[in-house]
């Protein structure tokens, strides 16, 4: 891997131009789109059900609340937390237009027609007021983002004073045998059940590789504060494998 020059940024492990990511990774998720959810399952052993129902119980979503659930295409984090407060305006948002008719055909199927709003947005620039949303969730979607302090300044713009920023992300393994065979199963094995089920290893590789360019859980702890968020805390999931990130505005 080289060092990166004024005006890239990183793919996975190579570099590109800043202005060429945002179009990398959604021709990423456009390919992975309709086979997206299976391959979680797969690639996870069912876990990752579990990492999103730990961030719905810490987040206590209340009845009334208004929430903007960012990287959100497929709704697995919108219905859940439909489900938990009732009469909550969750406005579901995703770069990728693809993911996002994912969820809204899975909100159809599912009879959700009211309290959802599915929209295009760019998590760097949010079609947003200020001060509008009582929670900001985003799940494993903040590491493909350009610019990640300036998703992390919409985060906090968009926050009514007291509310909640909570994001669920793949982190960084600190037990040396778990993240030995974390590792073997990444790099080897997640790319060819990518190829076998959704008939792309390479996207499956680039988010492999996308996990481990991603900051370690204390080090995006100081992003969220940079941010201006405050009250910043951090959960380790299965070793660390995934992390939650609480913090507030005030």
């Amino acid at each position: 891997m080289s060092e990166r020059e004024p005006g890239e940024t990183h793919f996975g492990f190579r570099n590109v131009s800043r202005a060429d990511k945002a179009g990398l990774v959604r021709g990423v998720f456009d390919s992975v789109a309709r086979r997206y959810d299976v391959m979680n399952d797969l690639m996870s052993a069912g876990v990752h059900r579990l990492w999103k129902d730990a961030m719905v119980d810490w987040l206590a979503p209340r009845p009334g609340w208004r929430v903007l659930d960012v990287a959100g295409g497929t709704g697995d984090i919108a219905f859940r937390i439909a489900d938990r407060a009732a009469g909550a305006a969750i406005v579901v948002a995703d770069i990728n237009e693809n993911m996002l008719s994912v969820g809204r055909d899975r909100a159809i199927d599912r009879g959700r027609l009211a309290g959802l709003d599915w929209v295009v947005a760019d998590a760097e620039k949010l079609p947003l007021p200020a001060s509008s949303v009582d929670a900001y969730t985003i799940a494993f979607g903040i590491r493909n983002v350009t610019d990640i302090p300036a998703a992390l300044r919409e985060a906090r713009r968009v926050l009514r004073p007291g509310g909640r920023f909570l994001c669920l992300e793949f982190a960084h393994v600190e037990q040396p045998v778990l993240r030995a065979l974390y590792d073997a199963w990444s790099f080897k094995a997640l790319p060819q059940i990518g190829r076998m089920v959704a008939g792309d290893a390479d996207s499956y590789r680039y988010l492999a590789e996308s996990i481990r360019k991603f900051p370690d859980q204390q080090a995006f702890a100081g992003m969220i504060g940079a941010a201006g968020l405050e009250q910043v805390k951090v959960r380790n999931l299965s070793g660390g494998i995934a992390a939650l990130h609480s913090a507030y505005a005030i």
